[in-house]
């Protein structure tokens, strides 16, 4: 349906009707479904559209039965806003929604309130899907995604296996981290600062047989990639920093009197020569090797035990409080030619770098460490003052990464600056045979299992005669059984290392199987899958939720109209919060590039633009369930409507930085709602001008500044300044009706049409109210209005008052007026100034200069 242009008269003496929001709201959602206004046609062909696709997304949510919150709606009616606005300035936009409810969140939630996840998971649907619709979003509700549904983690499962067949998917004993209270392994992404990053444990190591994804393989390119994709700058900075590039050199060296090897990886190795000792890290499986027959095992061990215990609670400072036990073992360090003691040390991190690393005199905690055990000390760079480089000397401090540091050692490098030798020095190295050049990531690959319940079955089976092997396709999906002892199992003892055992793992009619390769008795994989791969490709889905043969649209499918899907991928805006930029964002850049390189689709990053929005507080508190303070927009929209508190949101304050939710904010939204209401709907309208009016030129350059304004604004999801300059516009035309009593018809429309993707219930009663046509034709499907530059430009200038050449005053004038001598006079006869210097005095000449200055020649 498109909007004709059209104007016409319309008279109302009073109020048509009293603003109503719930039943004005619940009568066009109803309206908006049955004309599937927001379901575009996906399977027209490019070359029969006349508008553009425009794939419009923000993150879908973790639904519970306590139902959405503000910030949950902040969120939506964000993207909603751009996504409406794109559909009215002619792109065919698709905007929809879906629930990710596979995971940890979901069934903790149903442990909490003691119902099954099975049955929880469609309570909570039910809940979460009526408030969506109460907001008034503009989403295609016929395409929605459910990730705990059987014909959506078929795919999930699908997409593992065709991991697992590139060799992208392999399973390994390591230490892994591991949440004592959610009772299962979390990925390195999942934890913040030691603890889990969902309900704040200190998280543990324990040694346990897990799924890998081999995300290290894509770590240049997802580096490399950020520089071409457009997303919001600490995004990309927070990836950029968790895969963290080094170049540098892998030091090699051996323990004396073993067979075994240490490498250390060095980015910064200009003080190589200043090594004394080396650290390994408690956890490191090297450490039991190390011990054997050194005299040092019991110590040692004991040692271990309690540093553990001392992370698990969280009792200790790795920075200002390292603590240490020597191994009996030293390393032949080569460079200098000298036996270093290796020592195990609390704040060297297994599964950073090799756990292994060299220490000096000019590392901060190394110093500390050494001084604290009595490690001898060897500095090799210095200060250029000759005071402070004996304080150096001496160990008084440590002297470290100084750009301007003097190396003394080695000779070649003598009296070379720190700063200068970087690259040099890793030649020298590489040359000497001490190690070689290498690349090093902080990014790990993705842990993929999880021992619990609530997620898709990973579908791999265990032959002990062929090994692991993926559940045919045809098989899929391995579907979750219905349980009723779903809750973790938790952990062995921490003695032994041990983590526990996904529930699946108690039913032998889960996990008894057939080889899929030689038709032996064979185990089924009895974890699921971290929620995280749910979350990864949903995007893909809701493109093809109404196929059963392949999960998403590809340009090589045999399947009708794939093609013509495929043209709505990558999504264009995806809207959602900075917190998953090292989780769903970055395993969604990586799921996308394993897509491409499979040749599955075309494109290798999921998201063209990305915005993340900002956090809501309230009361100037963060909103927590401890503090009570949690905002269900509930409430809200039955006593303000959806749309007030739409507009309300998206005027707090930035969208990229959040806002303080307070009452009386939307109350004040609420009271600049009703004026527009009652501004369009209760005043005379006429098509025509108002002649001799000045205003009414006032008036059109106002409509074209704010549709410029509002434009720009929305185009930079300035959201809070383009409602600003919306309330500007209506002051006004309100301004001008009280004055003139009447006003035409285009500035309300206009204002209107502005307010729209902010406020799209009122804006389309108020539109239909307008426009009056017989058949319906929606203001969200109508176009966006377009500025006039003519009218940005103030036909103004002033004109300068003399009399006798001396300055007496000014006038600012129209360009029409300007070219007129007598108005011009007229004009400035009135100010105040030039009356009194003229006042009783004889002019013998006017002078005018059109469009610069009038001078009265006076006797």
């Amino acid at each position: 349906m498109i909007y004709s242009k059209m104007m016409r008269n319309l008279k109302a003496d009073s109020i048509i009707q009293k603003y109503n929001a719930s039943e004005i709201e619940a009568k066009w959602q109803k309206i908006w479904e049955k004309e599937k206004i927001y379901s575009p046609n996906l399977d027209a062909p490019a070359s029969l559209s006349t508008k553009k696709p425009f794939y419009n997304l923000m993150m879908f949510p973790y639904p519970s039965a306590e139902g959405m919150h503000v910030g949950n709606m902040y969120a939506f009616t964000g993207a909603d806003v751009y996504g409406r606005f794109k559909r009215m300035q002619g792109n065919d936009v698709f905007e929809p929604i879906g629930l990710d409810g596979f995971g940890i969140h979901s069934e903790n939630y149903a442990i909490k309130v003691g119902k099954h996840p099975v049955d929880q998971a469609k309570i909570s649907e039910k809940k979460f899907y009526r408030q969506l619709k109460s907001i008034g979003n503009g989403f295609d509700w016929t395409r929605t995604v459910e990730t705990y549904k059987p014909e959506y983690y078929k795919w999930t499962q699908w997409l593992f296996i065709q991991l697992f067949k590139a060799g992208l998917a392999y399973r390994k004993k390591a230490p892994v981290n591991f949440c004592p209270s959610c009772k299962t392994v979390l990925a390195d992404e999942q934890v913040e600062e030691g603890k889990c990053e969902r309900c704040n444990s200190v998280v543990e190591k324990r040694d346990l047989e897990q799924w890998f994804f081999r995300i290290t393989k894509y770590a240049d390119r997802l580096l490399s990639n950020l520089t071409q994709i457009d997303w919001s700058e600490k995004v990309k900075i927070a990836q950029k920093q968790w895969i963290r590039k080094s170049e540098g050199i892998n030091l090699r060296f051996k323990v004396k009197d073993m067979d075994i090897y240490f490498e250390m990886f060095d980015s910064v190795p200009q003080t190589f020569m200043a090594q004394t000792f080396t650290v390994i890290a408690p956890e490191h499986p090297m450490v039991h090797e190390l011990i054997k027959s050194t005299g040092h095992e019991k110590p040692v061990i004991e040692f271990i035990a309690k540093i553990k215990k001392k992370k698990a609670t969280n009792k200790y400072d790795l920075e200002k409080k390292p603590e240490g036990i020597f191994t009996g073992r030293y390393l032949e360090y080569t460079p200098t030619g000298k036996l270093i003691p290796i020592w195990i040390a609390s704040y060297a991190i297994y599964g950073y770098g090799t756990g292994v690393v060299n220490c000096s005199a000019h590392d901060e905690r190394d110093f500390i460490f050494a001084k604290k055990y009595g490690i001898p000390l060897h500095p090799v760079m210095f200060p250029q003052d000759p005071a402070e480089a004996k304080k150096v000397k001496n160990l008084e401090y440590c002297y470290h990464h100084a750009e301007n540091g003097v190396l003394q050692e080695p000779v070649e490098f003598k009296g070379r600056k720190w700063g200068e030798v970087r690259l040099g020095v890793i030649e020298f190295i590489g040359k000497k045979g001490y190690g070689e050049k290498s690349v090093h990531y902080h990014l790990r690959d993705w842990l993929i299992s999880r021992q619990r319940y609530w997620g898709p079955p990973i579908p791999m089976i265990n032959c002990e005669k062929c090994g692991w092997q993926p559940v045919p396709e045809k098989d899929l999906p391995v579907k979750l059984p219905y349980i009723e002892d779903y809750k973790p199992l938790g952990i062995h003892s921490a003695g032994s290392g041990q983590a526990g055992k996904a529930p699946l793992a108690s039913h032998p009619e889960f996990y008894k199987t057939k080889c899929p390769k030689c038709g032996g008795e064979a185990k089924r994989e009895t974890d699921v899958s971290d929620t995280f791969l749910d979350s990864s490709w949903y995007f893909l889905r809701y493109l093809a939720t109404d196929w059963n043969d392949i999960p998403f649209p590809m340009p090589k499918s045999k399947i009708e109209n794939s093609a013509q899907r495929a043209a709505w991928l990558p999504v264009n805006m995806y809207i959602g919060g900075a917190e998953h930029s090292v989780l769903h964002l970055l395993y969604s850049r990586f799921i996308t590039m394993v897509l491409h390189d499979l040749k599955i689709i075309s494109f290798e990053e999921p998201f063209t633009h990305f915005r993340a929005h900002g956090l809501i507080v309230k009361n100037g508190a963060k909103m927590s369930k401890s503090k009570g303070n949690i905002v269900v927009p509930d409430a809200y929209v039955k006593k303000f409507g959806a749309d007030t508190l739409r507009a309300y949101l998206m005027f707090m304050g930035p969208f990229g930085q959040g806002g303080d939710f307070r009452d009386t904010g939307i109350e004040g939204m609420y009271r600049f709602v009703r004026r527009v209401w009652s501004l369009v709907s209760s005043i005379k309208y006429q098509v025509s001008s108002i002649e001799g009016k000045d205003e009414s030129l006032e008036l059109e350059r106002s409509m074209h500044k704010t549709i410029k304004s509002v434009t720009e604004d929305i185009k930079n999801l300035s959201y809070n300044t383009a409602i600003a300059h919306l309330m500007e516009y209506h002051n006004e035309l309100s301004a001008f009706y009280t004055k003139y009593k009447i006003l035409n018809t285009k500035y309300c429309k206009t204002l209107i049409l502005l307010l729209a993707p902010f406020a799209p219930h009122l804006s389309e009663e108020l539109y239909q109210l307008l426009v009056n046509k017989k058949e319906f034709s929606s203001i969200h499907l109508a176009s966006w209005p377009k500025f006039d530059p003519k009218f940005l430009i103030k036909n103004e200038m002033v004109i300068v008052a003399q009399i006798n050449g001396k300055l007496r005053g000014n006038i600012m004038v129209d360009s029409a007026t300007s070219k007129n001598k007598a108005k011009i006079e007229e004009l400035v006869r009135k100010d105040g100034n030039v009356a009194k210097h003229l006042e009783g005095k004889a002019i013998k000449k006017i002078i005018y200069v059109e469009g610069k200055v009038i001078n009265f020649v006076i006797a």
